[in-house]
């Protein structure tokens, strides 16, 4: 028993100071890393940060900071950690390699998040589609089509190129060619197209409407028509206008030219 005993307090004596160390280091580190992962959620808030970046970022950090902790700890063991540290960079590097498609869409959806190109409820044109933003996630940035559809655009593939971002203004122009007949009154059809943009309430005196020849046609004299409207209107002047040029060229005997079809003439063989 006393040899026992002997070799406990021989233990005690060699490791104990070590254990209590490497607790103390674990105690402190934990300590350390919630402060640190504290200050990072409160600096990404205090720069508007989208908030499941700033989790997301936070608990990296908390992650990183505890797995240096325990590293540490177990060196003041006596445990050798190079071996520890060699195994971490090598899984690291190999979950990277087998993420890189991954890793590229998070670092994309890191940077929309962050310079915000567009927003939730934008009506948005990317990566060959369209339609109004739903969610934007770490990796993917979820779309609904006009029609209802849903559509699924990775992050890096939607950074990739070009974004046009229809909400992002107030206002839009809406773009209308009017064709008439080489024989029609240019000054009065001018008048017509000026008073169908003037009793419509939605479109903006300023900037004001543009109302000019845009081209002459092989069988029409077109008309440029491009009213300044608020965004959230603009589909509706666009159609009303349209059917309003229309109504309004008939009560004023305005012709409106057939459009000229390609004839195909076959020869026998």
């Amino acid at each position: 028993m006393e040899q026992i005993a002997d070799k406990v307090q021989e233990w005690i004596a060699l490791y104990g100071l070590k254990v209590i160390a490497a607790i103390v280091i674990l105690i402190i580190g934990r300590w350390a890393a919630k402060g640190v992962t504290s200050l990072i959620r409160k600096m990404l808030r205090k720069g508007r940060i989208d908030e499941t970046l700033v989790s997301f970022v936070a608990n990296l950090c908390y992650v990183g900071i505890m797995a240096f902790v325990i590293i540490a700890a177990l060196g003041q063991l006596g445990v050798h950690t190079a071996s520890f540290v060699a195994v971490l960079g090598a899984a690291g590097l190999a979950v990277g390699l087998a993420l890189q498609g991954s890793l590229s869409n998070f670092a994309a959806g890191v940077l929309m998040i962050i310079f915000k190109p567009f927003k939730v409820g934008d009506y948005i044109e990317g990566a060959g589609v369209a339609g109004a933003v739903e969610e934007i996630g770490i990796f993917t940035t979820e779309l609904k089509s006009p029609d209802n559809k849903k559509i699924i655009v990775p992050n890096a593939k939607m950074t990739s190129d070009n974004i046009v971002n229809y909400s992002a203004k107030e206002i839009r122009r809406v773009d209308l060619v009017a064709g008439v007949s080489y024989g029609d009154d240019l000054d009065t059809v001018r008048k017509v197209l000026e008073g169908i943009l003037a009793g419509d309430e939605r479109v903006l005196n300023d900037p004001a409407p543009t109302i000019g020849v845009l081209s002459l046609g092989d069988s029409s004299v077109n008309f440029a028509v491009r009213p300044w409207v608020k965004t959230a209107d603009y589909w509706d002047v666009f159609f009303a206008t349209q059917e309003s040029i229309k109504k309004q060229f008939d009560a004023e005997g305005i012709s409106i030219p057939f459009p000229q079809q390609d004839i195909h003439v076959h020869k026998a063989d």
